[in-house]
């Protein structure tokens, strides 16, 4: 829980703070990037909000800090709040909000179908969630792109009889109980409308997860750099082999999605001829570093 006594002195003066106990995951940066920025190695709160709407985001971000690291000087009415979770992005995905400290605060993508629905890595387990999720009808599959974002897998798991799909090559001690387990680096359908494509490099058995040939969830392997202004792979926290990572990135140029949902960094949309630009882009980077 965020304390006023640990409010760091970056803050604007206001009802909204970050306190000193922020991990820099950037989750409020990208949720409401309107009242949070960067300051060293950490978050803040660089403009208060003025309006319902820009209030309404900074409160989700409040809830998805997996560390709890801000607060507010007064008291709000979170009932609102709490239904708008998981919060729409686009059609029938859904960001699912509640960040785990475990995964160092990576974002988790809620997928609505009458087929079944999704989880994309995992999010905090809350009873709050879960409700939202069984009124949604419940969850029948949960996808991990690797081994750094299961967070409550076991919990949804037991929670929901969902089926988790995960790549051998990432498989660890706490996801061993996986019910699928993909080998090789080609590309394997899971759904009718859902694929799983292997991008090894961030890790040896990092995926991304391709649905409804529209939408990427990326995990650790790509995401948008709002410094940057271009897509961008993780250079700096690559655990496995970063020309490994670029040939994956070679390799999902060829796939056709526009959006990028990021397990870190922020997501981003282009049409599909300039996703394969912005995509090049990121390629000549990658050669560069």
């Amino acid at each position: 829980m965020a304390t006023v006594e640990k409010r760091l002195a970056t803050n604007v003066d206001g009802d909204f703070y970050v306190d000193e106990t922020c991990i820099d995951c950037a989750t409020c940066r990208w949720m409401a990037p309107e009242t949070f920025d960067r300051d060293g190695d950490k978050s803040r709160v660089h403009g208060q909000p003025d309006s319902q709407e820009s209030a309404e985001r900074a409160l989700r971000a409040l809830l998805a800090c997996p560390t709890a690291s801000i607060g507010t000087v007064s008291k709000h009415d979170m009932g609102p709040i709490l239904k708008s979770i998981p919060t729409l992005i686009d059609r029938n995905v859904y960001h699912s909000g509640y960040h785990s400290e475990s995964s160092f605060g990576a974002a988790s993508y809620f997928i609505q179908r009458p087929e079944g629905n999704i989880l994309i890595d995992s999010p905090r387990f809350t009873k709050a969630l879960a409700k939202r999720l069984e009124e949604r009808g419940g969850v029948e599959w949960m996808l991990l792109t690797h081994c750094d974002d299961v967070a409550d897998h076991q919990k949804f798991h037991d929670h929901f009889g969902c089926k988790r799909v995960m790549h051998l090559d990432d498989i660890r001690g706490s996801t061993k109980n996986v019910e699928v387990k993909v080998e090789g680096t080609d590309r394997v359908e899971v759904t009718k409308d859902l694929s799983l494509f292997p991008t090894p490099g961030h890790t040896k058995g990092s995926v991304c997860f391709i649905y409804d040939e529209r939408y990427l969830f990326s995990g650790d392997h790509v995401a948008w750099s709002s410094t940057m202004e271009q897509i961008y792979a993780f250079r700096g926290a690559c655990w496995y082999d970063w020309d490994t990572v670029k040939e994956s990135m070679t390799r999902l140029k060829a796939m056709n999605f526009e959006w990028i949902l990021p397990g870190h960094g922020w997501p981003c949309q282009f049409s599909p001829d300039q996703m394969k630009i912005e995509m090049q882009r990121c390629i000549d980077w990658m050669a560069t570093v």
